[in-house]
């Protein structure tokens, strides 16, 4: 029989060559990518496709709640001063509003409100509650 100090030299021993052994195979490399140069339009261009789709995660601003007459004249102040931005008309009993935008983030509806919170002092940020299909 081995005495313990042996078998613990002899295992060390062991345990230090795997540590040699395994540190030589390890691999490096480069990875290099080949990719159409349409993938990217492609991807813009589903992105796009899906841009209305997904509405219920988006923020929207309102401008304006109130009479028939008056959410129209908002409407159209609205579009003449920040004509980057679609605004539509929503009828919620017994009340019309003015709904702006579709934003993806807080953070960019944020900044449109800056904006926007010069005309429409009273605008503010909401997520449209999701439609149930009955």
């Amino acid at each position: 029989m081995m005495n313990l100090s042996l078998k613990f030299k002899v295992l060390t021993a062991i345990c230090l060559f795997l540590c040699v052994v395994n540190k030589g195979y390890s691999q490096q490399g480069h990875v290099e990518i080949n990719q159409d140069k349409n993938i990217d339009a492609l991807l813009r261009l589903k992105k796009d496709i899906n841009k209305d789709e997904n509405n219920s995660d988006r923020y929207k601003i309102q401008i304006y709640n109130g009479n028939r007459s008056d959410a129209y004249k908002a409407k159209e102040e609205f579009h003449e001063s920040f004509s980057d931005w679609k605004s539509r008309i929503v009828y919620e009993s017994p009340n019309f509003k003015i709904w702006a935008g579709n934003f993806r983030t807080r953070l960019e509806a944020d900044r449109a409100l800056k904006r926007i919170k010069r005309k429409f002092p009273s605008a503010f940020i909401f997520k449209p509650k999701k439609e149930k299909n009955n």
